[in-house]
């Protein structure tokens, strides 16, 4: 549910309940709005020519819908089903569920504490616009995120623990291949700097590196995101190559296909 606003936007996807399928019409109730009414005309249903209204929506059914206009004074919004392709969809169910989640945990906080829940949300949109945000912040960035609110310090560590406890941080991975060569009598010692100049810490950043058979060394590098996972395998592949030409030999970096990791 949204705190801060009481009416959806124009153009605002929404969760909604189906609530009652007309023949020309079906009303649905706002799970995010204070359970708000809508209403879906049956040429905001589907492209193309519809004879039952039923055989796209039914009493009960959770449905994403795109609000195309509201009327506060009437308590009036119109909403669209077809305007809504799959891809919206999942990816608005995704976020409804998370805030969900988020809303519980926020009740064993307060619960665990004493503060308000009431309190703790209204801060979390206040920054974040959704609750899960915060939680996702906490766990990546720790004390930091925290200061941003005025909670005390039991609050605190009951949002961290909690946060760490339920929140699973996406990853990504990408791969790439090292072709170290070497022509020095001390050849094998040379590769050896070489590699573990290709593994330098940087925070939220795993290198793994695996031979693969002479001259080849995998080099895999896991992120929270592509951006930083890029600049990590930059940074290494450079200075395993540095390691080598300034050795007089050879390396160059071979990259591989970007690939996700949950």
């Amino acid at each position: 549910m949204h705190e801060i606003n009481e009416w959806p936007e124009e153009g605002e996807l929404v969760v909604c309940t189906v609530e009652d399928v007309k023949d020309f019409v079906a009303f649905v109730r706002l799970d995010e709005y204070e359970n708000k009414k809508g209403l879906i005309h049956i040429s905001e249903i589907a492209t193309g020519w519809i004879k039952y209204i039923r055989d796209f929506v039914r009493e009960g059914q959770k449905i994403v819908c795109k609000v195309l206009s509201v009327d506060e004074n009437r308590g009036h919004i119109d909403l669209s089903l077809k305007d809504v392709n799959d891809h919206q969809r999942r990816e608005k169910i995704h976020e409804w569920k998370s805030e969900q989640k988020a809303e519980k945990w926020i009740g064993f906080v307060a619960e665990g504490t004493g503060a308000s829940s009431q309190e703790i949300k209204e801060a979390f949109y206040s920054n974040f616009g959704l609750l899960y945000p915060a939680f996702e912040e906490i766990v990546t960035s720790g004390d930091a995120a925290l200061k941003r609110f005025s909670f005390s310090k039991k609050v605190n560590d009951a949002l961290k623990t909690v946060a760490s406890e339920n929140v699973k941080i996406p990853k990504v991975t990408i791969t790439g291949s090292l072709i170290l060569t070497s022509t020095q009598p001390d050849g094998v010692n040379i590769i050896r700097r070489a590699l573990r100049s290709a593994q330098p810490k940087i925070d939220d950043v795993e290198i793994e590196l695996t031979y693969l058979g002479a001259p080849n060394y995998r080099i895999k590098v896991t992120a929270p995101d592509y951006k930083r996972a890029e600049r990590a395998i930059e940074k290494a592949s450079k200075a395993a190559i540095g390691v080598m030409e300034r050795a007089g030999d050879s390396g160059r970096f071979v990259r591989k296909q970007k690939a996700k990791n949950a």
